[in-house]
């Protein structure tokens, strides 16, 4: 099943397989947790500072 979402709490929560994207293009993919705890691309770090409160990425 694909599901479409803002929610990333309930991503998170749910999902198997995690596809992060930005103006109709695949930036990054992956886990839930390679996603939300070590993301690779900056694109997908900046948004995730800017959604959640707590997000720390640090190199």
């Amino acid at each position: 099943m694909i599901v479409v979402t803002h929610e990333m709490k309930f991503a998170q929560d749910v999902a198997t397989k995690v596809v992060f994207m930005d103006g109709g293009v695949v930036v990054e993919e992956g886990t839930p947790k390679e996603i939300f705890t070590t993301p690779k691309e900056e694109r997908t770090r900046e948004f995730l500072m800017r959604i959640l409160p707590d997000f720390n990425y640090s190199i």
